[in-house]
């Protein structure tokens, strides 16, 4: 993939035409996709795609087109050829873009993470012997992705990461059913053995007669996977620079000074943690780590080119989006095993989901509990927990009503596979919180 993507780097700084820039943006994986049903392997894919995002610049205008790669290096010149005279035919018809910005440094970057990925007969192995007897469902996604950025001004950066994602569910009856995620870089048997044994272990505990309760507020345990659900909507304009600038953003209080989180909450986009490049598609370097939320207080936001622009600031390689790809919760101090007694009476949140905004203003959210959510008396589960919506403000969640973080993480792989797989990633604490509000 490397040498493709070098080869038409080459070849389009040679056809670019006076003061024409030409940017290009490669997209890549070798991927192996198998689907689980009732402990069965039901769909063994493998997926071999790359994609080149074709941009040319000319007088302040701007002009792109998106090229599916066959990988045969002549048709694909030829391909590239063809779209830049196009786009070069139209591109004096187009307005000038007041927010284009690009690199013009010429960054010369080569990233190469490699791992230890299963083959696929070691995988369904491997899962088959740990699921046993259970109705598991879930995916199984692995292989290398590869990115990278080049322009006509002599920019060549490339990344390349091995990364694997199995999600799975393990069904007890109807819609009564425990999750499961493990994700990285190298597959160990032990390691899979481990984590789906804590998921078996909790089928037991969702047979049981289902609790229901009253509205109102309880204390609560957001397991790692629920809290990440929770952060990510920090990813629709909270720490966004351009959403700050306009005061739309969702931490505007928090951006203000007039409100704090718990001085526990140390929040970074972390690029160097994580599987996303180095580089945006403007071809600006991103920071290995940049403080988001620090002691609690508002420390910094994500700038992407356009944004950088428009309000004259530095952009720091945010996507256009200005969402994190890499988010990094900073763990506290509380021990897994300590966390039910910790909790005494209250929730367990495996997960949630069906979340939006409530208020936006004031970081309101809501959504509903799902999975294995447990009712939990004198620090022992009880009883599964019919679904439940929740509105609460990160505000309380995470500043006067947060308690404790736990001394482990989760590192979250996005599942995300539209048109290609998700390098966005999370690590995220468990978080003990001595209040969530419960509306119906």
């Amino acid at each position: 993939m490397k040498n493709l993507f070098l080869e038409l780097a080459s070849h389009a700084t040679a056809l670019a035409r006076g003061s024409e820039v030409v940017l290009l943006n490669f997209s890549a994986e070798d991927s192996t996709f198998i689907r689980f049903n009732r402990a069965r392997v039901r769909q063994p894919i493998a997926v071999s795609q790359a994609f080149l995002d074709v941009t040319l610049i000319h007088g302040g205008r701007r002009d792109s087109t998106r090229l599916t790669l066959s990988g045969a290096i002549e048709a694909d010149r030829g391909a590239l050829g063809a779209a830049i005279d196009a786009m070069r035919r139209d591109i004096d018809t187009l307005p000038v873009d007041p927010y284009l910005l690009y690199s013009t440094e010429a960054i010369v970057a080569d990233t190469e993470r490699r791992g230890r990925l299963p083959q696929a007969a070691e995988a369904i192995d491997d899962v088959l012997a740990a699921a046993g007897d259970v109705d598991l469902v879930g995916i199984l996604a692995s292989g290398p992705i590869h990115r990278g950025f080049a322009s006509s001004l002599g920019s060549r950066q490339w990344h390349a990461v091995d990364s694997f994602l199995l999600d799975w569910s393990i069904y007890h009856a109807g819609d009564k059913a425990v999750k499961g995620s493990w994700g990285g870089s190298t597959w160990e048997r032990a390691e899979l053995l481990r984590r789906m044994a804590s998921v078996r272990e909790k089928v037991p505990l969702i047979a049981r007669p289902p609790r229901t309760i009253e509205p109102g507020e309880y204390r609560a345990y957001l397991a790692p996977a629920a809290l990440d659900e929770l952060l990510s909507m920090l990813g629709w304009g909270g720490v966004s620079a351009k959403a700050q600038r306009t005061q739309q953003s969702a931490i505007q209080q928090l951006v203000h000074g007039d409100v704090a989180l718990s001085p526990r909450i140390q929040l970074r986009e972390d690029i160097a943690g994580g599987l996303a490049p180095a580089f945006d598609a403007a071809g600006f370097p991103r920071p290995p780590a940049l403080d988001l939320i620090r002691d609690g207080r508002h420390a910094g936001a994500l700038t992407s080119a356009r944004t950088a622009r428009e309000y004259d600031i530095a952009p720091n390689g945010a996507n256009d989006e200005e969402a994190m790809t890499s988010l990094h919760l900073a763990a506290g101090e509380l021990a897994a095993s300590d966390v039910l007694a910790a909790l005494d009476t209250g929730i367990y949140v495996g997960n949630l989901w069906y979340l939006n905004w409530s208020d936006r203003s004031s970081c309101r959210i809501t959504g509903m509990t799902r999975f294995a959510t447990f009712w939990v008396e004198n620090g022992h589960i009880v009883a599964p927990l019919n679904v439940m919506r929740f509105d609460d403000s990160l505000y309380r969640v995470l500043g006067t009503r947060l308690e404790h973080l736990t001394r482990d993480s989760e590192w979250i792989l996005s599942g995300d596979t539209y048109q290609q797989r998700s390098v966005q990633t999370s690590r995220v604490p468990g978080a003990l919180v001595a209040g969530l509000t419960l509306t119906l």
